[in-house]
C-alpha cells in the first residue's frame, strides 16, 4: 500500500497515487477516444474540451457519492468534505456524473451524441484499469478475508488514515455489515490514546505509539492484517477486459456499418454504450459479494450492487432503443468548440 508514491525534492510536494492513477487513466482514455472518433469530428478539440470537463465532473461526482453516502462522518465538521486528499471517493458516482456532463456537451455542440458515447465507453473502462489499481495503492474498497493464494495483505498504518482501512474495519464490529465481533480479536492494550488535542481516544493506538514487541506483532507477527481478497485489481483486470470486449463489439458495428448488411443486429451507434452499463453493472454486482467496505443496505446488498442492477435495467433498456432508431448524421460540419477561458 502506497497512498503517497514519492515527493518531489526541494518543494516536499507528495504526490498521491489516487491521484496520479486517475490522471494516467484519464489521458489514455483521451488518447484512446481521440484516435477512434477521427472519422466523427473535423477538430479533436471536441474531444479534449469534453475529457477536461468529465474529468473533473468525474472528481466532483466521486467525492459527492460518498459523501451523501457517508455524510455522518462529515457531521460537525462540514469543511472536510471538500479535503478530497486524506481519501473518500466512489468511482461510480464519479462515471455517473462525467457521463452527464459529457451527454449535455454533445448535445449542446449537436454533435452525434450516440456515436462519441460508444466511444467514451470504451475510454471510461480504460480509464477504470487505472482508477482501480490507485483505489489498490491507496488501500480503500479492500476485500473479505480469503486464504486464496493471490490474497494481500494490508498494514496497520496509514500515513494519511492513521489506519489501513482494511486493518481498522478488521479489528472492530460492522454492525452495517451484519458483523457483530471483529475479525480480528486485538488485546486491551491496543485501544485508547491521547490525542495531539488532548483529548482521550478509545480508537486504535497510532502506529507511533505502539510498543516495539506490539509493532512487531502487527507489523509479522499474529495480529498482522488478514489476507483479503484484492478486489480492487480484480475490478482493474475486469476493465481492461471489458475495455477490449466493447471495442471488439464497436468494431463489428463500424464494419456493418460499410457493408453489405449494414442493418445487421446490435450494429446502431449507442449500442455498445448500453452494452457497457451491462457488462460494468454485471461485474460489480458480483465483486461486491467478495468486498468488505461498504455497508448493506436492503438485506445483504450494497447501495452499489442496487445501482448495477438499475445499470443492467438501463443498459439494456438502451440498447433496444438504439437499435430501433435510425443512425445519426456524423458531425462534420459541427461548429468549433468555443474557446476555453
Amino acid at each position: 500500500m502506497h497512498p503517497k508514491l514519492f515527493e518531489i525534492p526541494f518543494i516536499h510536494l507528495t504526490v498521491p497515487s489516487y491521484g496520479l492513477m486517475m490522471v494516467v487513466g484519464f489521458l489514455m482514455a483521451v488518447w484512446v477516444i481521440r484516435r477512434l472518433s477521427r472519422d466523427i469530428t473535423p477538430d479533436p478539440q471536441f474531444i479534449t474540451n469534453a475529457a477536461l470537463y468529465s474529468l473533473i465532473a468525474g472528481v466532483v461526482g466521486a467525492r459527492l457519492f460518498f459523501v451523501v453516502h457517508y455524510f455522518y462522518k462529515f457531521k460537525g465538521d462540514l469543511l472536510s468534505v471538500f479535503a478530497i486528499w486524506r481519501g473518500g471517493v466512489e468511482l461510480l458516482g464519479g462515471v455517473l456524473l462525467a457521463i452527464a456532463v459529457i451527454f449535455f456537451y454533445l448535445w449542446y455542440h449537436k454533435l452525434p451524441i450516440r456515436r462519441y458515447l460508444d466511444i467514451l465507453a470504451i475510454g471510461l473502462m480504460l480509464a477504470l484499469v487505472f482508477g482501480r489499481i490507485g483505489c489498490f495503492l491507496n488501500g480503500d474498497c479492500f476485500g473479505k478475508p480469503t486464504s486464496f493464494p493471490w490474497a494481500v495483505r494490508f498494514p496497520y498504518h496509514h500515513p494519511i488514515l492513521t489506519h489501513s482501512p482494511a486493518y481498522h474495519s478488521q479489528a472492530h464490529p460492522n454492525l452495517d455489515r451484519n458483523r457483530h465481533h471483529p475479525q480480528l480479536k486485538l488485546p486491551a492494550d491496543f485501544f485508547g490514546y491521547l490525542g495531539a488535542d488532548g483529548q482521550w481516544y478509545p480508537d486504535l493506538k497510532p502506529y507511533d505509539q505502539l510498543t516495539s514487541e506490539q509493532k512487531q506483532m502487527v507489523d509479522k507477527g499474529a495480529y498482522r492484517c488478514l489476507p483479503v481478497h484484492p478486489t480492487q485489481l480484480y475490478l482493474s483486470a475486469a476493465g481492461a477486459i471489458l475495455a477490449l470486449i466493447l471495442y471488439l463489439f464497436w468494431r463489428r458495428g463500424q464494419k456493418a456499418r460499410y457493408s453489405a448488411n449494414p442493418r445487421k443486429f446490435l450494429t446502431k451507434p449507442g449500442c455498445t454504450f448500453g452494452l457497457m452499463f451491462i457488462l460494468y453493472g454485471t461485474t460489480r454486482f458480483f465483486i461486491e459479494f467478495v468486498r468488505d467496505d461498504n455497508p448493506f443496505e436492503i438485506d445483504a446488498l450494497t447501495i452499489s450492487q442496487i445501482i448495477s442492477v438499475l445499470l443492467i435495467i438501463l443498459g439494456v433498456a438502451l440498447m433496444i432503443v438504439f437499435e430501433k432508431t435510425k443512425p445519426e448524421k456524423t458531425a462534420a460540419t459541427a461548429k468549433k468548440p468555443t474557446q476555453e477561458r
